[in-house]
């Protein structure tokens, strides 16, 4: 597809005077007491700060992130399950579910997410997947899709396994895109779920993520603990339109290790908006339609940059010369894309706003005519 690329006129960018930061930015982080760590951006998974965030390493209860998603994503959370006998008295952190009750998939995707619940792993696992080892597959395909190398689970809470293992860059990576589902957000975002399924005891469970109490920013996130793992915690955070996923394996200190990188990281990041809620209009040339021009829209667009990084935006805005009939409305017809230096940051589509039908001409040499003019 030959495009007219038309170079217009370059955006500044504000330049802002830098800020005090709590880390260097560097590939090492200082200050901070986790053996594996790393802050990303959600949008982009941009590398802000790290500590040997690719090293393979048990991540205990942070599993179940890809837990909730495998089942919210493959399953009917609204089904009612039966609890296995396999769930019952797993060992750790429990729900204290009993083989025979039955709960709806929504209410243990809670135990599951804000208290941890083990046993409420295996119900889902097995109610969902058909065994344990079937879909710990599941979450391992869901891993390969989104091209994670360094990640392998054999089962869906967390416990020590030999073949149990992820990075913290790999988990920041299951935690925005889990971010972008509605019902995992709802759910890692509660502060506490009551259950109260028809014919079993009424429970309570809590979320062990002390962060939403203790910092204001932040939006979800899963704890995690086992003596082989040590400490270890998945959050994400969003300010002024800037999200961030912030992950820490086997630290001493947790909470404060993802405030200090989240204060470092929205200090140095902001969201500009490149296109504006009403959008650009263009009227674009047509060729055999019953009109010679096509209205078009491109759409409201933003993107996170660095707030000290003085280099121009570029914007660069790609149409065709002209568009055959028949043309539809919703069209996609071209696109304004935006460039940091040579980085793409953001592209906004430029879709047809109206129908353009193919006019019907009377002969052959009506229609050479047409095209000429």
């Amino acid at each position: 597809m030959n495009f007219l690329k038309i170079i217009s006129v370059f955006l500044a960018v504000a330049v802002l005077q830098p800020m005090f930061s709590l880390f260097s930015f560097a590939e090492e982080a200082s200050g901070i007491s986790a053996e594996s760590a790393v802050l990303i951006l959600a949008d982009t998974g941009e590398v802000i700060i790290s500590r040997a965030p690719n090293k393979r390493m048990p991540m205990a209860s942070t599993t179940k992130i890809m837990t909730a998603i495998s089942v919210i994503e493959n399953f009917d959370i609204a089904r009612t399950l039966t609890i296995p006998k396999e769930a019952e008295g797993v060992e750790g952190s429990s729900a204290y579910l009993r083989a025979g009750e039955r709960y709806t998939v929504t209410e243990l995707l809670y135990a599951l997410m804000l208290s941890s619940a083990n046993d409420a792993a295996v119900a889902l696992a097995v109610g969902c997947g058909g065994s344990i080892e079937d879909f710990a597959e599941i979450m391992n395909d869901k891993a390969c899709d989104l091209g994670l190398s360094d990640t392998h689970f054999s089962n869906p809470h967390g416990l020590d396994a030999k073949e149990h293992y992820s990075t913290a860059y790999d988990l920041a990576l299951i935690m925005a895109y889990a971010m972008k589902n509605e019902t995992f957000r709802t759910v890692t975002a509660s502060g506490s779920y009551t259950c109260s399924s028809k014919g079993n005891e009424s429970k309570v469970f809590y979320n062990h993520n002390k962060l939403l109490d203790r910092y204001q920013w932040c939006t979800g996130g899963k704890t995690g603990f086992t003596k082989l793992c040590g400490r270890c915690l998945v959050s994400s955070a969003e300010k002024d339109g800037v999200e961030l996923i912030c992950v820490t394996l086997n630290a001493s200190d947790d909470w404060n290790d993802h405030e200090k990188m989240f204060e470092a990281g929205f200090e140095r990041y902001q969201r500009i908006e490149l296109v504006s809620e009403d959008g650009i209009l263009y009227s674009l040339p047509t060729v055999n339609g019953e009109k010679e021009r096509v209205k078009a829209f491109a759409k409201p667009c933003d993107a996170v940059i660095e707030r000290d990084d003085s280099r121009y935006i570029k914007t660069v805005t790609e149409l065709e010369r002209f568009y055959y009939a028949d043309i539809k409305k919703g069209q996609r017809l071209g696109s304004i894309v935006f460039y940091q230096g040579e980085k793409e940051i953001a592209r906004s589509d430029i879709i047809a706003t109206e129908e353009v039908k193919e006019l019907k001409y009377k002969n052959f040499f009506w229609r050479i005519l047409s095209v000429f003019k």
